[in-house]
């Protein structure tokens, strides 16, 4: 009797330490305060989403950083996926002192990669490569573009990270015209749309335009506003172009992508209807930088 029950107690504690095992580590890194309120709002759309990950997806562990902070070298090692939602360009966290090291060494057992708004953007000669073969694509300065537009998404490709995602129009600051690998070798497009003419209107700049992009434009190309790459390494890397207003969050369609591309890239399974999630007034206000007032 007494055998029949320790062997339970042991089945029982053996399907629970499988279970835990099964949990995929996901480490989030939030970027320093910036810009005016309500916009690059890193902190507040980190916690939100790590918010959504535990109440719906079991299957993830999430490990925050804020304010810039960079992951301990023991959670970087545990993570099946790092995200990255930040300043970029010479301020990207992933490019300070020896980062970019302590990155390749983790992408090459197959950590999965995702970088938010302006942490797709890092300098073509430090970090370029890299985001290049991690994430499958970059913002490149005066080839890609940065202005502010409402992309229309109609139609989705049939991919996880598209399980549930309905058709949806956001206002933010859309990057486009990114710099791709090589004929987009392992890369899918997942939201792409045809910005309007007005997006041309700025002088050419590292940010505003080039004869690259309006060439492009002239063509009437649609541009990719994020995308997913399968990696030679076995990693996965997603790149999301939106995320400069916080309010872009309680876009259902929005939430639900990221968090779906969130576990596809930690190589957790993506449920058929995506990841389901619910966000309050008062969630959308939680955690926010105190920032000055624009005036």
């Amino acid at each position: 009797m007494k055998r029949g029950l320790y062997l339970l107690v042991a089945l029982a504690l053996s399907a629970s330490f499988s279970l835990a095992q099964e949990k995929k580590v996901v480490v989030m890194v939030a970027g320093r305060p910036s810009h005016g309120p309500g916009d690059h709002e890193f902190n507040a759309g980190i916690k939100l989403l790590q918010k959504c990950l535990a109440e719906n997806a079991k299957n993830i562990e999430v490990r925050p950083y804020f304010n810039g902070q960079w992951p301990s070298a023991e959670d970087l090692a545990k993570a099946d996926s790092i995200v990255i939602y930040a300043d970029g360009g010479g301020g990207h966290p992933a490019i300070q002192a020896d980062r970019l090291k302590q990155l390749e060494k983790e992408m090459k057992r197959g950590c999965g990669y995702v970088c938010m708004h302006y942490a797709v953007e890092v300098p073509k000669d430090k970090g370029g490569a890299e985001f290049l073969n991690w994430l499958g694509g970059y913002f490149e300065t005066h080839w890609s573009v940065n202005p502010h537009w409402e992309a229309k998404i109609t139609d989705l490709p049939k991919h996880e990270i598209s399980n549930g995602v309905k058709p949806f129009q956001s206002l933010d600051e859309w990057y486009f015209h990114m710099r791709f690998r090589l004929e987009m070798k392992g890369v899918t497009p997942i939201l792409t749309d045809l910005p309007p003419e007005g997006t041309m209107k700025r002088g050419d700049g590292p940010h505003s335009g080039n004869p690259a992009v309006r060439a492009s434009m002239a063509k009437k190309e649609r541009q990719h506003l994020a995308w997913a790459v399968e990696r030679e390494d076995g990693g996965r890397g997603f790149g999301f172009t939106g995320g400069h207003y916080h309010k872009g969050w309680a876009n259902d369609s929005q939430r639900k992508l990221i968090l779906n591309a969130i576990l596809w890239s930690a190589k957790a399974p993506v449920p058929a209807d995506g990841v389901p999630s619910v966000v309050t007034a008062d969630d959308m206000k939680a955690n926010l930088d105190d920032k000055p007032k624009k005036k």
